[in-house]
């Protein structure tokens, strides 16, 4: 089920916000990418990815439509970083 743009929150750490992305992975991890809301003073928090199974979906969110642009996106800031699952602290 596609869940992309529904309100939703991981069941273990409390996150909330909007799922923006989802992930498949070649050996079948499945993630969804969650934004939350600014924080009081504005700034933009980062958003994190969770496996699936830890997502409880709370309700409606946004539709892609409302917030498409005229031309499409380029590079999302929200796309998951390099060495793996959410929340995972990694040096390179």
């Amino acid at each position: 089920m596609v869940n992309l743009g529904k309100k939703a929150k991981d069941k273990i750490t409390g996150f909330e916000g909007i799922i923006i992305g989802k992930i498949t992975y070649l050996f079948g991890c499945e993630q969804y990418g969650i934004a939350p809301k600014a924080s009081k003073d504005g700034k933009l928090e980062d958003s994190h990815w969770f496996d699936v199974g830890r997502v409880e979906i709370l309700g409606k969110g946004v539709t892609s439509e409302s917030v498409k642009g005229k031309n499409p996106g380029g590079v999302n800031r929200d796309a998951p970083k390099r060495g793996g699952h959410a929340n995972k602290k990694q040096s390179y």
